[in-house]
Parts: structure tokens; C-alpha cells; sequence
């Protein structure tokens, strides 16, 4: 499994950034209050958690308060603290930076939610409308949805049949409530990651199927969550809709839609 690079970026920024802000405040240290400068930790401890996840912002927060301790509690270049007043700031330095970093890790959640949602829903409605105009071919419209699908679960290579079945067994397939099925068994995708070889995406509308999207992971690649996978769903619904109702599909090379440069198998 790949980790992201931000996350590991936060990771590092994580243990670094509070050690070389507490250092700068050395020379005010003598004319700051304690509680002062463990706020300014704490700001930093916010920086790291959007910029990262939950994880990194709680390391940030154990990390700010074991060099708050080390370079701005008696003794100083020392782990022990033997006031009273900054053993309490040590602990609210600890507990407000774990609860604000995980405000903050929450708040990038739903931000990259929110834009996610955002990006989901401008693809079905660019299919919506290329289904709508005039000058749309149907070759256009299976390029397009190949593509989007391709970025939706983030797949290495998609492409379209118009075989409504396979020859022998199945090939594994997503399913239209999000999940992948395996010779009838559901496939458990967020623990053991995309079946090995294809997986068919069936294109249809009205009970009738109008060809599949054969669907190439990512090597490594982790799954998308089972809201992108239903956008999936109903992207190849709409290609359906828009096969059925232009008709079927010329054959590879017609002028009209010049299906030959697709990629499709026809």
C-alpha cells in the first residue's frame, strides 16, 4: 500500500517544525510567559495537522510539549520539569493540541470531501450534456465516460466492449450498490484491494446491457471509497442510456464516430 506523500510530508513536518519553533523562541524566552509560548506551539501544531492527517497532528502535539519542556521549563536542555505551574502547561499545551489537531484533520476532511463531491457531480453532468447535444456521437460518449471513469477509481487502464456477456467464467464485477463481486462471493475491496486482472463495470439501462467497461487497476493503488465506486455505477448507466437511445454502435473506423480510435473492442 502506497502512503500519500503529504502524509508523510506531515509526518516529518511533524517531529521537525515544533522542534525548530520552540529553538527560535529562545532568545524570548527569559521575557515571555510559559503559557505564551506554549500557544504558539500549539499554532504550529495546527499547521501540521492540516496539513496532514489526525495522526500527524497528534504526533505534532507530543512532539510540541516535549520540546516546550525541553527548552522552556526549569531545568532547561532537560526532559524533567519541577514547577508546578509548568507541569499544568505542559498537560493543556498536550491535551488543547490533540483536540485541535483533530479538529483540524476533520475540517481537511470535509473539505477534500466537499471538493470531491463537487468533481463527481461536474462529470455527470458533462455526460449529462454531451448526451444532450446535438452534435454528440456515441463513440464521443464512450470515450468520455471511459476517461471519467479512469479518474473516478483511479484505475491504470479502462476500456469498453460491447459483448453484453463473457466467454466462460465471469470476470469480477462492481456491483450496482458499490461492491465487487467474485464468482459470486462479495469481494471484501477495502482489506485485500482490486481482484487481480479485470473487472467488468456492465453498462446498463431498462434491464438490458448494453456493453461493459473493463476496468485495470492501479498496481498498489488503494481502492476508492464506495461513493466514488457508485459514481462509477452510474456513469456506465448513463453511457447505457446514451447507447440505447443514438442505437448501437457503428463499426471500427465508420466516419461518424471513428470508434476505431477508442480503443474499444467492437
Amino acid at each position: 500500500m502506497r502512503v500519500p506523500f503529504r502524509d508523510v510530508t506531515a509526518v516529518a513536518a511533524a517531529v521537525i517544525a515544533p522542534f525548530l519553533v520552540a529553538l527560535a523562541l529562545l532568545p524570548v524566552r527569559a521575557s515571555v510567559a510559559p503559557t505564551n509560548l506554549a500557544l504558539v506551539l500549539v499554532v504550529v501544531v495546527v499547521a501540521v495537522s492540516a496539513l496532514g492527517n489526525r495522526w500527524a497532528g497528534a504526533l505534532a502535539a507530543v512532539s510540541a510539549v516535549a520540546w516546550f519542556d525541553f527548552f522552556h521549563t526549569e531545568p532547561y536542555q532537560s526532559f524533567d520539569i519541577r514547577d508546578r505551574a509548568d507541569v499544568e502547561t505542559a498537560l493543556l499545551l498536550l491535551v488543547v493540541g490533540l483536540l485541535v489537531s483533530q479538529l483540524a484533520a476533520r475540517a481537511r476532511v470535509m473539505r477534500s470531501v466537499a471538493g470531491t463531491d463537487a468533481e463527481h457531480l461536474e462529470r455527470l453532468h458533462r455526460t449529462i450534456r454531451l448526451m444532450r447535444s446535438v452534435g454528440g456521437t456515441k463513440a464521443e460518449l464512450i470515450d468520455r465516460v471511459r476517461r471519467d471513469l479512469a479518474e473516478v477509481l483511479e484505475l491504470r487502464e479502462c476500456r469498453f466492449t460491447r459483448d453484453a456477456e463473457t466467454v466462460g467464467s465471469p470476470p469480477p464485477g462492481l456491483q450496482t450498490d458499490g461492491s465487487v463481486r467474485v464468482e459470486g462471493w462479495i469481494w471484501d475491496l477495502e482489506r485485500q484491494g482490486w481482484p487481480d486482472g479485470e473487472t467488468e463495470l456492465p453498462a446498463g439501462a431498462g434491464g438490458m446491457v448494453r456493453g461493459r467497461f473493463l476496468l485495470t487497476p492501479t498496481p498498489g493503488a488503494v481502492p476508492v471509497p464506495v461513493e466514488a465506486r457508485l459514481v462509477a455505477v452510474d456513469l456506465a448507466g448513463l453511457a447505457a442510456v446514451g447507447l440505447e437511445a443514438w442505437g448501437p454502435l457503428v463499426q471500427a473506423g465508420d466516419p461518424e464516430d471513428g470508434a476505431g480510435r477508442l480503443g474499444m473492442d467492437v
